[in-house]
This record gives C-alpha cells, sequence and structure tokens, in this order.
C-alpha cells in the first residue's frame, strides 16, 4: 500500500526566447515564487470525427487522483455539436497503458488491469502519467509516443518519469512539493518551478501534486474546445477551483 509521502520515481526542448516570453507573462508573489500556471502551449486541433485517444500510463503504487482526476475530465467533457449519437457527441477514448497487461496494485490496494500492454497500445493523442513506480518499458513507451502526441503530461512525480525518459531535457517543469529538492538534485538540467498547479511546453506538461492534475486536464480541454466547454465540463463535475484558467 502507498505512503503518500514515499518517493514513487522509482524505477526538443523549449527555445529560450519563447520561455523569456513565457516567463515575462507570468505572475510572481511579494517572495518572488510564481503563483500562476506558465503556459506554452498553442490551441490544438480536435479531428472533426472520431475520437481523441488519450491514454494512461499504469505502473504498482500508481496515485489514483492523479489519473482518476484527468480520467474524470476527459470522460465527462460532452459537445452536442459534434453528432447525433452519444458516441459522437463523447470526443476522448480513454485506456490505460501498462508495461504489461498484469494486474497493477494503485494507492490504497486498488487493483487495476491495464487495458494494453506498451507493445500493443495505440497511438494516442494525449498521455497521462501519474505518480508510480516506473519501469524500463514504460520510459522507452513515452519516449516512443510522445513525438506523436499532442500532449504528453504528468501528475505530480510522474515527472520523473517523464524526466527518466528523456522528455524534460532542457524545458521546464514542476512536480509535487515535497519531491522539488529531489527532482532538482537529480535533473539539474530540466529547470523545475516551485508553487504552480502546472507548467507547460509546447508539447510536454507538468503538473504539481494530487489534484492539480485536474486543473491541467481542464486546460487542455480548454485547448482542444475552448473555454466554454471546459468551464461546462468543470460545472459537471461540481469542480468549482478556476486554477486551470490562465
Amino acid at each position: 500500500m502507498m505512503k503518500r509521502r514515499e518517493f514513487m520515481a522509482i524505477g526538443a526542448g523549449a527555445s529560450t526566447l519563447a520561455l523569456a516570453k513565457t516567463l515575462q507573462a507570468a505572475s510572481f508573489d511579494d517572495s518572488g515564487l510564481l503563483v500562476k500556471p506558465i503556459t506554452n502551449g498553442a490551441p490544438l486541433q480536435a479531428p472533426a470525427s472520431g475520437k481523441i485517444k488519450v491514454a494512461v500510463a499504469m505502473a504498482n503504487r500508481a496515485t489514483v487522483i492523479d489519473f482518476a482526476g484527468p480520467w474524470e475530465v476527459f470522460q465527462d467533457v460532452m459537445i452536442r455539436t459534434r453528432g447525433s449519437s452519444h458516441s459522437e457527441q463523447m470526443p476522448f477514448e480513454l485506456f490505460t497503458v501498462g508495461a504489461t497487461a498484469d494486474p497493477i496494485r494503485a494507492s490504497g490496494g486498488l487493483r487495476i488491469k491495464p487495458d494494453y500492454a506498451v507493445d500493443d497500445a495505440p497511438q494516442p493523442d494525449v498521455v497521462v502519467v501519474p505518480a508510480l513506480r516506473g519501469n524500463a518499458a514504460l520510459h522507452e513507451w513515452l519516449a516512443a509516443v510522445a513525438p506523436d502526441t499532442d500532449v504528453t503530461m504528468s501528475v505530480c512525480t510522474g515527472a520523473f518519469q517523464l524526466a527518466r525518459a528523456g522528455l524534460l531535457d532542457g524545458q521546464i517543469a514542476t512536480t509535487h512539493h515535497d519531491f522539488y529538492d529531489a527532482f532538482s538534485d537529480e535533473f539539474p538540467n530540466i529547470q523545475l518551478k516551485r508553487g504552480l498547479r502546472f507548467v507547460e511546453n509546447e508539447k510536454i506538461s507538468t503538473a504539481g501534486g494530487l489534484t492539480s492534475g485536474i486543473d491541467l486536464s481542464l486546460h487542455v480541454v480548454e485547448r482542444y474546445f475552448g473555454r466554454t466547454v471546459a468551464q461546462t465540463t468543470a460545472d459537471y463535475m461540481e469542480y468549482t477551483s478556476e486554477n486551470w484558467k490562465v
């Protein structure tokens, strides 16, 4: 059973000019700490029909809210103008991917059997990586699929997995506040931003701990379908935080 404070991170970067412009637009508190999410992602082109495939990485000790929050966001998006059937109006298709298809144990002992192993998973449009016990097979899969995704995102210490897959080199990132120092020590070439709900590069995004994955997911929905659709999704979820709005 996973302990919240246990370190669960076992097992082509943004240009200087783009980063400078992004930082100029960010907000800081009196101590110089960034308090507003850093956004560097352009609007995303959703297909006129068909599904946006969302792959959620799975491995032992995956933190439930890290993946359940984003899962709920994406599966609650409904756009009535996309077709006449319920299936057509739900634009996201979600599935889980593990190193193998063998069951894993998430936080609290939740048993999950991945829909796919990395060897037979479809190419996703969006990848969600929660805090989990990483492995070489997962890192290789992330490195292989990320270049062809619209967004590859982590939640909490899932940022360690993106970093170990080589996806954050020379970029900006955030993670759970308990692991700032460990992240900085292990990845000195990644610009860690503290005190943020999420940080975006062009295609790679990272969220802070736990519930911040909901904020980043709502922002991804906004990038695909606009503020109104994202707000409608948040309202349906009875999610009143506005930290996803930037």
